[in-house]
């Protein structure tokens, strides 16, 4: 990832723009990380809308078995040394 100070990518916009099109760049200010430009393509990829946990257990193909039995582990526990 190129790293871009403030003043270089307000002067260098469109080159910033057309570098961001293959990866990710870097702005900093002040030697720290601020920012991040990047493609379209790659910020719908990153922001599309996850599917919830809910939805997930849903799908599963013991969603509405009612002979699935969950039994807990009643092993003790372990010793641990430090």
């Amino acid at each position: 990832m190129r790293s871009w100070q403030v003043q270089e990518a307000k002067a260098r916009m469109s080159e910033l723009v057309k570098c961001a099109q293959h990866e990710p760049q870097d702005i900093t200010s002040h030697g720290k990380s601020v920012a991040v430009i990047l493609s379209r393509e790659a910020f719908d990829r990153l922001s599309r809308q996850q599917e919830s946990l809910l939805d997930f257990m849903r799908r599963s193909p013991l969603h509405e078995a009612d002979d699935v039995v969950l039994e807990r582990d009643r092993s003790l526990t372990r010793e641990v040394g430090f």
